[in-house]
Order: structure tokens, then sequence, then C-alpha cells
């Protein structure tokens, strides 16, 4: 019986998902590599992948449902992680390019805590809207959905990391549009938020909450031919020449790229879509992103199936972040959005980021593995 279990267990496991999220990884190492090769940047990515793989399979193998109970006790652990990063405690909490956003752990490096949370955090708002519904969504319920998200929004606003904030409200969005919210109130938040973004920049500009490095960058997009492309819109200008280099098949001359060269700035990290248009072109632009589509696609298919509610609420508010986060960072590098450091999922540098989106396909593996459990 036992081993009737095991090979159940290993056809059930989504595989495809596993493979498509390593490939990407792979890729995005050698990519990492085109633009930083002197740097140990793309190593330290594959070693990220090994350490990613066990958490993958002890998550995907483990009951989601005990994940879920434990939800809370997971949120609170991450709301204390986002506050130990605000402590300036030398040696452990660090400041990076301006943003005290890392925590160090003496003998295994350095780890970004908002990353995680963001997982913590899908698990946490799926857990409460989960539960069987007879009814649409209250006022109260909403708020309580706003508020299980505003505290750790607060405390990385506090970190000045206004790119992470932004990834957490798809999470909230997606897990309210699929518990019976009211249509007349996605159409009024549509319409109010027309309103209320426009207001709330004006009022950022006047109060200073809207530094002036962001107003620039906003600027630039709205009107790039008058953009200082040697000021602050070097970040974008640099971008669109590297993604113009790479033509249709992408350029043959890695000595003399953009990335190389030192002209494209943060190429392994918030800029690695424009290195892989310059390396692989058009063509392999498109690969990169029908690999993406395949994958979430893939992670729906498997909502889909999920035996409750909460582990497709769970796997559907994953799906929204990346694809949120794919969009944002596809839109920098082509000059389409203003530059606010989003991390292209699975490709960018960093430990954090791959970790986990490992742990999140994790938890989507093992809902599709207890489809069928009672």
């Amino acid at each position: 019986m036992v081993a009737v279990l095991k090979h159940r267990r290993l056809r059930d496991f989504d595989w495809l998902v596993a493979a498509l999220a390593i490939t990407i990884v792979c890729f995005g190492a050698w990519e990492i590599h085109n633009a930083q090769p002197t740097e140990t940047f793309w190593q330290k990515q594959l070693i990220g992948l090994g350490i990613a793989l066990v958490a993958m399979f002890a998550i995907a193998f483990t009951d989601y449902r005990r994940v879920i109970e434990m939800a809370p006790a997971f949120y609170v652990f991450g709301l204390l992680l986002l506050v130990l990063v605000l402590i300036p405690i030398p040696g452990i909490s660090l400041k990076i390019n301006g943003h005290r956003a890392w925590l160090r752990v003496p003998g295994l490096g350095q780890f970004q805590p908002s990353e995680f949370v963001k997982v913590t955090t899908a698990i946490m708002l799926a857990r409460y809207f989960g539960k069987h519904r007879y009814a649409v969504l209250t006022l109260k319920e909403m708020a309580v959905g706003g508020l299980i998200l505003g505290l750790p929004i607060a405390l990385i606003l506090l970190e000045h990391d206004a790119g992470s904030v932004l990834t957490y409200i798809p999470i909230l969005l997606v897990v309210l549009f699929l518990s019976a919210i009211r249509m007349r109130t996605v159409i009024a938040a549509l319409a109010l938020s027309i309103v209320v973004v426009p207001a709330g920049y004006w009022v950022g500009v006047k109060t200073h909450l809207v530094k002036n490095y962001q107003q620039e960058r906003i600027n630039v997009i709205l009107d790039p031919e008058n953009a200082d492309k040697r000021g602050f819109g070097y970040h974008t200008w640099q971008s669109i020449v590297t993604v113009g280099a790479g033509g249709l098949m992408g350029s043959r001359d890695s000595e003399y790229s953009q990335s190389s060269l030192k002209f494209l700035p943060e190429p392994h990290s918030d800029f690695i879509f424009a290195v892989t248009a310059e390396t692989t072109g058009f063509i392999g632009c498109l690969l990169l992103l029908a690999s993406y589509a395949l994958l979430l696609t893939r992670l729906i298919i498997d909502a889909r199936r999920a035996r409750d509610r909460t582990g497709m609420l769970v796997i559907m508010a994953i799906v929204g972040g990346l694809i949120f986060q794919i969009f944002i960072n596809v839109g920098m590098a082509v000059g389409m959005l203003p530059v606010i450091g989003v991390p292209l999922p699975l490709m960018s540098a960093g430990l954090s980021s791959v970790l986990a989106t490992f742990i999140a396909i994790g938890f989507a593996i093992s809902v599709q593995l207890r489809r069928f459990v009672n």
C-alpha cells in the first residue's frame, strides 16, 4: 500500500512546473554570466537553485493543509523579520543601495525578508478568505484583508522599498476577486483609483513623500525625448539601447556589449531582460515569455484542480504576483514603465527571490499532489 502511495505521489507530481522553473533559472544564470562575466553572481544563482530545490521538494511533500493551519504563526514570524530589518543592528541588518531591507545570517549570507513575507501573506489571506462562501464579501471582510496586507506593506515602506510594496498589491486583489466580491464594487474601485492615484501622487509630491528622483523617473517615461539621458533618464535610456542592440537573433559580440562595457546599470538583476534581449534578440525574448506563459498556465491548471478554495486562492495569488512582476520588469526594460527595482522572477540574480518563488511553487505542487485526498 505504501509503495502504491509513493508511486501515485511521483505520478501526480507536477514535473512540468518544476522543469520549467529550473530551466528559467538556468537560462537566467547564463544571462547573469553574460551580464557580469567577471563576477560570481551566476555561480551564486546556481547554488541558490540547489537550495531552492530542496525547499521546493520539502514543501511539495508536506500536506499544504498543515501549512495553512500554521499560517498565522508564519505570518507573525514574517512581520518580526521585517521589524528586525528596521533595527540598525551592526552585522545583522544591512543597508544596500539606500534600502535597509536585508538581514545577514552568520555563516549563510544575506537575504531579503520581504520576498518570503510575500508568500506568508498570500497564505494568510487565503486562510482567511478560503472558507466556503454563501454570500458576497462584506466591508468588514475586505477591511480585514486590507489589514493583513497593510501590516507588511507599512513595514516595507519604512525600508523605503517602493518596488517591493507594489508587488504585494496584486496578491490581495486576486484573492478578493476570487472571493465573491461584488462586480459593482470592482467597477467602483477602478473608477475611484482613476481619481485617487493622481491625487495621491500630487499629495506625495507636495509633501515630499515622493522623492525627487522618483518624480524624475516617472517624467522620463512621460516625456522621454526631453529626459536627461545622462541623469535620471540614464537607466531607462541605456536599457532601451541594450534591448535594441539585440535585433532579431541577438548580438554575437559579447565582449563589447552594453552590459560588459558597464553602460547598463544593474544588468544582473533589474535589467536582466535587457541583457537577454541583447544576447538572444527578439526570438530569445519571445521564447522566454512563452516559457513564463506555459509555467503560469500550468499553475492555473493546478489551481483549478485544487480540492479546496484555500489551496486555489494561494496558487492564484502567487500567479497574480508573478504576472505583475514580469509585466513591471519587462516594462522597465523596454522603457514603458519607470525604474522601480522589481526583479524578473527566476531570472534576476538574488537568492531570496529564487528561494521564495520555489517555495511558492512547492506549495502549488503540494496542492496538486493532494487533490484526491480527503
